[in-house]
């Protein structure tokens, strides 16, 4: 829960401002430079950990949630939201991303094995709702921007099942690679749009500042989140982001918010108790299997022992390949890593 709180903090920042940046360049230069500056952050941490030693290893489901994590998170996501921000207020972008919340737990019930259960569906409809109310401010050009971004959040739920069903790689590996791929791809559409590199290097630095922080180091910790958690329960704390780029655009770009967005925070409120109050629990079976994610050592799934272990890495939990024997039992369990089991 920490992990994607602190995630979100992190992300929300980066709507607003990615919206001051905007200005002096198209946004797929942007796309391009925020995750460039999230793989190169990542670059020292992913090649000494002998990321391209694990690449010949992997299976090819791993290479399958890789490449979509890159298309649908790396490249498809970030410019249609950049676009989205192009035209309306970063205030409402930062609000309609709670759609990014649907999706992932609509895509995780009939794709991923992500179970809704009647409470996570009530708040999904719920925020919904309050992404629609959203879409209306401003007229028009607001209606085109909260599609963009809608689509955005669209991309974004394939990436978060994506990201958190890798079990191959680290996170901080994982995001390197759509980081570095992202980058290059967008940069490329950007530096044909614009018809060649002409940046102002405040602004160069800011965009690579931006995408290591708000985009490389958050990523890292949603996924570790997800991984933990599931996509849909991790993305439930995810959604606090917009709450953080409301704040600093009032703080930052003197936006105000509008009586529109006071009601849509009050109905994701509530949205988002319906979600904490669900509970799951009958008996499954887990089958043998070698893996590496995140994980901590206070539940009943993870026995191994470590010669040591660091406090942070005890209250936090981390990250290293572990063995699963074949079990069978029964406990209150969330759609994580280990639990995307069918249900009758």
């Amino acid at each position: 829960m920490v992990l994607a709180l602190v995630a979100a903090a992190l992300f929300g920042a980066a709507t607003p401002l990615s919206k001051m940046l905007l200005g002096t360049m198209n946004p797929f230069m942007l796309a391009g430079l925020l995750y460039l500056g999230a793989g190169i952050s990542l670059a020292p941490k992913a090649i000494h950990g002998g990321i391209f030693r694990k690449l010949r290893t992997l299976n090819a489901k791993n290479y399958r949630y890789i490449l979509g994590s890159m298309i649908c998170g790396g490249i498809v996501g970030p410019v249609f939201l950049l676009l989205g921000l192009k035209m309306a207020k970063s205030a409402s972008v930062s609000l309609w991303l709670n759609l990014e919340l649907v999706a992932t737990t609509l895509l995780g019930h009939f794709l991923f094995k992500d179970r809704a259960t009647r409470a996570s569906a009530a708040a999904a409809i719920g925020i919904l709702g309050a992404a629609v109310l959203l879409s209306w401010e401003g007229g028009s050009t607001s209606i085109v921007g909260g599609l963009l971004v809608a689509a955005a959040c669209l991309a974004w739920g394939f990436d978060n099942h994506f990201s958190a069903l890798i079990d191959g790689l680290k996170a901080e590996e994982s995001t390197f690679l759509k980081g570095v791929a992202a980058g290059m791809v967008n940069g490329a559409i950007g530096i044909a749009v614009a018809g060649g590199i002409s940046l102002p290097l405040p602004s160069l630095a800011a965009s690579l500042a931006i995408g290591a922080f708000s985009y490389g180091l958050s990523i890292v910790l949603y996924i570790s989140a997800a991984q933990g958690l599931g996509a849909s329960r991790a993305q439930l704390f995810f959604s606090s982001s917009p709450l953080f780029g409301l704040l600093l655009a009032a703080l930052v770009l003197r936006e105000s918010l509008s009586l529109a967005q006071g009601m849509a925070l009050i109905i994701m409120a509530l949205s988002y108790a319906f979600l904490f109050s669900e509970r799951h629990e009958h008996r499954h079976m887990h089958e043998s299997v070698k893996h590496t994610h995140w994980h901590r050592h206070d539940e009943n799934h993870h026995l191994h022992q470590h010669p040591r272990i660091s406090f942070l890495a005890a209250l936090f939990g981390h990250s290293h390949e572990h063995v699963h024997e074949a079990s069978q039992h029964a406990h209150i369990h969330v759609s994580d890593i280990h639990h995307r089991h069918s249900h009758e």
